[in-house]
């Protein structure tokens, strides 16, 4: 969809210069995918790296201060950036582009889903299972081809909420600073908000943080993908039913609740049993479907791109119009 069909579908009116970034920056996402050098995250990710060498402790207390560091002076430089730009459009304009444009990675995880597809569709299994580590961080080794599909699956699930939905509504909602700080929290429960031996503790307030922040945008996707089910030949209720049904039975509150709706409007069956560094974690069964098959990664790629478009929509609409 191009931009001025984009604008014509939401009203026509002249955009506000932030509002304008963001769909700049969506569309930039769509077009270029993430910048190949130079990464701002992957920047981010590395200063939090160091800082993890010189803070780390088995504690809750430490890892608060930890992200709310790294997360704190995230926020401030976008708000730095903001008043920098308060009164100057043009210039507004290009930094919220720029800024959303980092952010989003929806082409990217595309991509990456599209990849594994084809390895498996050219019976590439042990190609497939070393591509889906790119996307999930469960144990691949021993997966089947149903079960590399069935993560991919959970992945592009998933990542259309963390990756786009979620980041574009604070992008609306709190400018650049929530912009930067969404995509600092989202980071760091990537880094360490698991609950391995070392990250149990020290993980502790980048997970609840990550929960916290995704909880809304995790509901929005969710009827997001029911509603544009029957793009996938699902339907709605049937989305709605297996939301309600499973996806309490997923550990996460925010990524149960948008597999669940992915499983019941593609008609297959996510989530289950698996391994991350030798322990077992079963996420239930969300769905009354059959495996998941090479063909659903495209019909769940389909039905992700549905639901940021979605999520552009509903972040201009927040972000405001000017007359």
């Amino acid at each position: 969809m191009t931009l001025s069909r984009l604008l014509s579908a939401v009203g026509g009116s002249a955009l506000e210069p932030s509002a304008a970034g963001i769909v700049l920056g969506y569309l930039a996402d769509r077009i270029f995918g993430d910048p190949r050098r130079g990464h701002p995250v992957a920047a981010f990710g590395a200063a939090s790296n160091w800082l993890e060498t010189r803070c780390y402790a088995d504690r809750q207390a430490a890892g608060v201060l930890y992200v709310g560091a790294l997360v704190g002076t995230a926020a401030a430089l976008g708000a730095a950036l903001e008043r920098a730009a308060a009164k100057r459009p043009a210039v507004n304009l290009l930094i919220t582009t720029v800024a959303t444009w980092t952010v989003l990675g929806g082409r990217s995880l595309g991509q990456e889903a599209a990849t594994v597809a084809h390895h498996l569709a050219c019976g590439e299994l042990l190609s497939a299972r070393e591509q889906v580590r790119h996307l999930v961080g469960r144990e691949t080794a021993e997966l089947s081809t149903e079960e590399v599909a069935r993560a991919t699956v959970e992945s592009v699930a998933e990542n259309a909420s963390d990756a786009v939905v979620a980041p574009l509504l604070w992008g609306a909602l709190a400018g650049l600073p929530g912009l930067l700080g969404y995509r600092a929290i989202n980071t760091l429960d990537a880094m360490i908000g698991h609950r391995s031996a070392r990250y149990l503790r020290f993980g502790w307030a980048a997970a609840r943080l990550d929960d916290l922040v995704n909880w809304v945008p995790a509901r929005l996707s969710a009827l997001a993908a029911a509603g544009w089910a029957p793009l996938v030949g699902g339907t709605a209720k049937s989305a709605m039913r297996v939301v309600r049904r499973d996806a309490g039975q997923h550990p996460s509150p925010n990524a149960g609740v948008v597999e669940a709706a992915f499983a019941g409007a593609l008609d297959v069956r996510l989530g289950g049993r698996n391994l991350y560094q030798g322990s077992v974690e079963d996420r239930g069964i969300l769905g009354d479907g059959g495996t998941v098959q090479i063909t659903d990664i495209t019909r769940a790629r389909r039905l992700a791109s549905a639901v940021s478009l979605t999520g552009l929509i509903m972040a201009v609409l927040l972000r405001g119009w000017r007359s």
